[in-house]
């Protein structure tokens, strides 16, 4: 479970963060929303402890990230906004270098690996090198290296993002996987249709602020709106206007 208590993050006259405050359970699949500059990528880098939040708390099983951002990092698995792999290294030196970083002995590495490989059916790309790969690819790659260690929380950046049909279809699959787990999932995305189909909670911030925390079908109901987009298009509206 990851435990989001009043953020905030300003960069100069900027205020990125303003007061963030949501909780994102275990098996459910929670939605990060907003549109651009609203403060999403800020607020997932403070819950992966790439950025330290001027104020408020991150809870990670109960444990506080500013406390031990070493046993948080642990407990997550991230897809950042940059994938960032190693393009001289095949697929199968990326997932096992970041195992041995995690400290995975090798029976225990092999056999992660080889589930992760089978789930995100990229058997037939494990001895290429990264450098070449398609979008597709390339988030598969960076997905199975971010989960080798078995974590129980997981964070993706708008993982489907360039993402072709079917890698999306598997890609979705593969989440909804994860929650049958029991694991926490909290991804961003800016696709309305990937969102209704896969989220059991929906945090919409605007202008830095969480604006709407629900379940897909109380959103609808606050706005007054059937369909999903409309209903956060009217959500972050009201908020740049009262910004203003």
């Amino acid at each position: 479970m990851i435990e989001v208590k009043d953020l905030h993050k300003t960069f100069g006259e900027v205020k990125a963060v303003d007061g963030v405050t949501f909780s994102a359970r275990d098996g459910e699949i929670t939605g990060l929303l907003g549109p651009n500059g609203a403060g999403k990528t800020t607020t997932l880098r403070m819950l992966y402890t790439l950025m330290k939040p001027d104020s408020g708390q991150v809870l990670v099983d109960g444990i506080d990230a500013a406390a031990d951002p070493i046993a948080v990092r642990r407990r997550l698995g991230v897809l950042p906004d940059a994938r960032g792999l190693y393009k001289r290294l095949t697929a199968r030196e990326n997932i096992d270098y970041f195992a041995r970083l995690h400290g995975l002995a090798t029976g225990v590495l092999r056999q992660r690996r080889d589930q992760l490989v089978d789930a995100l059916e990229m058997r037939d790309i494990l001895d290429r090198r990264t450098e070449g790969f398609s979008q597709g690819q390339r988030v598969k790659t960076a997905i199975a290296r971010a989960l080798v260690h078995d974590p129980r929380n997981v964070i993706l950046d708008e993982p489907t993002n360039g993402l072709d049909v079917m890698a999306t279809r598997g890609l979705r699959t593969f989440m909804r996987n994860l929650r049958a787990e029991g694991r926490c999932v909290l991804f961003s995305s800016h696709i309305m249709q990937e969102v209704a189909l896969l989220c059991d909670r929906i945090v919409v911030i605007a202008a830095g602020r969480v604006v709407a925390d629900e379940t897909p079908d109380a959103l609808r109901a606050q706005t007054g709106e059937a369909n999903l987009e409309d209903a956060f298009v009217k959500l972050i509206g009201s908020e740049e206007g009262l910004a203003a």
